[in-house]
């Protein structure tokens, strides 16, 4: 996995403390001047905090391809959800981009922060599982539909099979796996306690389990060989080339369709002290500007919707959505609004 460094942090923390703009530089931070081939040259940076899944894109894909179209510079923090909610809201983490799944980790950080964001792209969830598992071939019979799909669902239950998730309370894939299981046992007509057998537990909130890693490390957990199987969403699988069974729409969170069923399933959490119900919905990704908006998070965010930007996602195995403006449409640059037809 990569190591993705985390930026504009306080110095009492011990971070690199990354210094853009000194004395007459500061006039031309985020400007851009003119070469002797006529072509723009912007300066400055795009700082992006974004949900782990969003790693690969953005570090191999998207990054490199908006530098080269618009020459600003990128830097990028990945780690869950609601832990870049916290840090930003705690001011740790000071980026100029958020990009998350869901925009519940959105809505907390307005009006201070941000005060719109914008959907684009739509996931599902997976199962994926490790090639080299003892259970792999059971896998594999119900990744190609050999085996009904039923009975992974007595596997996952199998004692000492390795299963790893993320922790519910602060990543929205920790909670969706919660809602995918909850909906395949009624999908399926399953026993009652399959979920909690599945778990390991009946508190489905709890962040003390084996099971749970960081969402930055469970991928390559999974292809180390230390786990058999882990949660997923199906565009990590597809660009980090994970084996992986796919799920009906009834219970994988990625229909629109299905909304209604998915709001049946939900798990109370806690998070910053305070404890809530959270009920499944369609994946989404949402981004942002955070704080005042600066050139190169501008240019970033017009990138990322733009069809060049939407491309990179549908390669990835995204579904890309209309984009849709959540809270104060005004407040979004004209650049931005640009992509989005207004």
């Amino acid at each position: 996995m990569l190591a993705i460094p985390r930026f504009n942090r306080p110095a009492r923390l011990g971070g690199l403390i990354v210094i853009t703009c000194i004395g007459l530089a500061a006039a031309a931070c985020g400007s851009s001047s003119t070469s002797s081939s006529g072509a723009a040259k912007h300066t400055g940076t795009a700082s992006v905090a974004y949900a782990s899944s969003l790693q690969f894109l953005n570090e191999k894909v998207a990054s490199p391809a908006f530098t080269k179209a618009q020459g600003y510079k990128f830097s990028g923090h990945g780690a869950s959800s609601g832990e870049l909610e916290s840090d930003i809201a705690s001011g740790e983490l000071t980026p100029n981009v958020f990009e998350a799944v869901g925009g519940d980790n959105i809505t907390p950080l307005q009006p201070k922060f941000t005060k719109w964001y914008v959907q684009y792209a739509g996931t599902s969830m997976v199962l994926a599982y490790n090639p080299n598992s003892k259970y792999a071939s059971q896998f594999k019979a119900f990744a190609d539909g050999s085996k009904p799909l039923s009975g992974l669902f007595t596997l996952l239950q199998t004692p000492g099979l390795k299963l790893g998730r993320t922790d519910p309370n602060i990543d929205p894939q920790g909670r969706d796996f919660i809602y995918m299981l909850e909906l395949a046992q009624s999908y399926y007509h399953l026993p009652s306690n399959t979920v909690s057998k599945i778990l390991g537990t009946s508190d489905f909130g709890s962040a003390s389990s084996s099971q749970i890693y960081a969402e930055a490390s469970l991928d390559s957990t999974l292809q180390s060989g230390q786990l058999d199987a882990a949660s997923a969403f199906i565009t990590q699988a597809i660009e980090l080339h994970l084996d992986y069974i796919p799920l009906p729409p009834a219970i994988n969170l990625g229909s629109a369709a299905d909304a209604a069923q998915y709001q049946k399933a939900s798990v109370t959490i806690t998070a910053s002290g305070a404890t809530s119900t959270k009920h499944g919905s369609p994946q989404v990704i949402d981004i942002t500007l955070i704080g005042k908006p600066t050139p190169a998070g501008v240019a970033f965010v017009k990138y990322t919707l733009s069809k060049a930007g939407l491309a990179q996602y549908k390669q990835g195995g995204f579904t890309l959505l209309t984009p849709t403006v959540t809270g104060d449409s005004s407040a979004i640059p004209a650049a931005i609004r640009s992509e989005l037809g207004s």
